[in-house]
């Protein structure tokens, strides 16, 4: 790293790609990109000199950096499991702390874990495991039988302890006394409904760097970079914060929804309070976080491709998608047997098109709060349930199909709110923007250093969808 430096440079280890950016730190704008396929089962810096070869053609040679920071999703990104209490309650404020850990979530467990959940468990073989139950002061019992169960596991990840303080400690003791690595922190939820997620994303991201990084062979390149920070997803969402929030010398776009398309999972950021906009409203259920990240593991454009026409129906799609149902299925089984596939045609742009439109609107209505009608001593009122999200100023979209497909605006527009669903709490008339140049993660990284640089960076390179990209999308027949 050099002092007089004015430039940085910015990676993504991902699971197929290392991707790079340049960025120049006075103008705060790209100087260029480059990438190579990721190597980390292998030896990462075969891709990360891959990559940078690449940058290298593309600007006529590497600059001295200032920075060279990284984020990582490679090798099945950051892997967990989360053990709670009751599954509504600290069993669902752990899920919220690891995915806002930018984790893969691969296993939730409530209540009492049994032979057969262990054993599930030591299957998924994760990264790291977080364990919650109880508020402070509450239940013991199950965090100390779940700690206990842990402990005599051939489980070798690292546990993060996030229950009932009053436990802690002797939770720490039973996974120590096996040689378990316990890392303590404070309870995701202390009180009843009330979140506190914030410690167990710290915890986690310091696993992750002293770790993880290692154990993924991440840091056999280490000479090519300073550090990796966080994962990519962690990344994604701290871009997205610093655009929302601004700094103290500018001001940044207001509450956002980030829509992001990919192959496995649609995922979907929203930073926002989430209170109540409708007069009167009740708010029910657990808080909300301020910044929320959602994974829809059933809604990828390849992978899970299947399971979006499930969820939104055959019948819809072929029908938004101006083809018989038959010709769509056809299609389908061209993506399912394929999934590196790129549409080839019109019909095929017209499949994929049809199927990130649901995949938008499905992971978005999971995702916003909705009200009901509920009834009172005091007569009927509406109750809110999850976050407001109807003003949310902007949506932005990022993902291969939205960037580089023919209809984001008509992507997008699938994430606003609809009149004939009103009690969906989704954005009412946000500006629907685009990361082209996949620059969310690379805000997040240079926010850690240069945060008005890179609030600039993400402000000029969010791009704005214009409506006629898309004529009549609005009226498409999903939803």
């Amino acid at each position: 790293m050099s002092g007089n430096a004015t430039t940085a440079l910015l990676i993504d280890f991902g699971s197929t790609y290392t991707k790079l950016r340049a960025i120049d730190l006075e103008r705060a704008d790209i100087i260029g990109s480059g990438q190579g396929p990721s190597t980390v089962t292998t030896d990462i810096t075969v891709g990360m000199e891959a990559a940078l070869a690449d940058l290298d053609s593309r600007i006529g040679g590497l600059p001295d950096f200032k920075y060279r920071l990284a984020t990582s999703s490679a090798a099945g990104g950051l892997r967990m499991v989360t053990v709670g209490l009751v599954k509504e309650l600290t069993a669902e404020a752990a899920r919220i702390a690891a995915l806002g850990a930018g984790a893969k979530l691969i296993g939730t467990y409530a209540y009492r874990l049994t032979a057969g959940d262990i054993a599930e468990i030591e299957g998924h073989d994760p990264d790291i495991l977080l364990l919650a139950g109880g508020t402070d002061g509450g239940n013991d019992e199950v965090i100390l039988h779940n700690a206990g169960i842990i402990a005599e596991s051939a489980l070798s990840c690292p546990v993060v302890v996030a229950g009932n303080r009053v436990a802690t400690d002797a939770v720490a003791a039973k996974l120590d006394a096996t040689g378990k690595s316990a890392v303590t922190t404070e309870n995701v939820m202390p009180e009843f409904n009330v979140l506190n997620i914030e410690p167990a994303r710290a915890a986690i991201r310091k696993i992750f760097i002293d770790r993880i990084v290692h154990a993924k062979g991440i840091d056999r390149a280490a000479e090519q970079f300073d550090a990796v920070l966080m994962p990519t997803p962690e990344a994604v969402m701290e871009g997205a914060r610093l655009l929302a929030d601004g700094t103290d010398a500018r001001e940044g776009l207001g509450p956002l929804l980030i829509v992001d398309i990919g192959g496995a999972t649609t995922d979907v950021h929203s930073v926002a309070s989430g209170d109540p906009t409708l007069e009167g409203a009740i708010q029910r259920g657990l808080p909300e976080p301020y910044v929320k990240r959602t994974v829809e593991g059933d809604l990828g454009m390849r992978h899970n491709a299947h399971s979006i026409v499930k969820a939104a129906g055959l019948d819809v799609l072929a029908s938004d998608s101006g083809l018989s149902q038959d010709r769509f299925a056809e299609i389908l089984g061209l993506f399912a047997d394929d999934v590196e596939r790129l549409p080839h045609s019109d019909e095929e742009l017209a499949v994929d098109r049809s199927l990130a439109r649901a995949a938008t609107l499905i992971a978005v209505r999971r995702h916003s709060g909705r009200t009901e009608t509920v009834y009172t001593v005091m007569g009927p009122a509406v109750a809110q349930h999850g976050k407001d999200l109807s003003s949310v100023a902007a949506v932005i979209g990022t993902g291969g199909v939205l960037v580089h497909g023919s209809d984001p605006a008509g992507i997008l527009t699938k994430a606003c709110a609809d009149a004939n669903d009103p009690e969906s709490l989704r954005p009412r008339a946000p500006r629907l923007l685009l990361d082209r140049e996949y620059l969310l993660y690379a805000c997040g990284l240079l926010g850690t250093v240069e945060p008005d640089a890179a609030l600039t960076l993400g402000l000029i390179h969010m791009h704005p969808v214009a409506e006629e990209e898309h004529g009549n999308s609005r009226n498409s027949a999903i939803g």
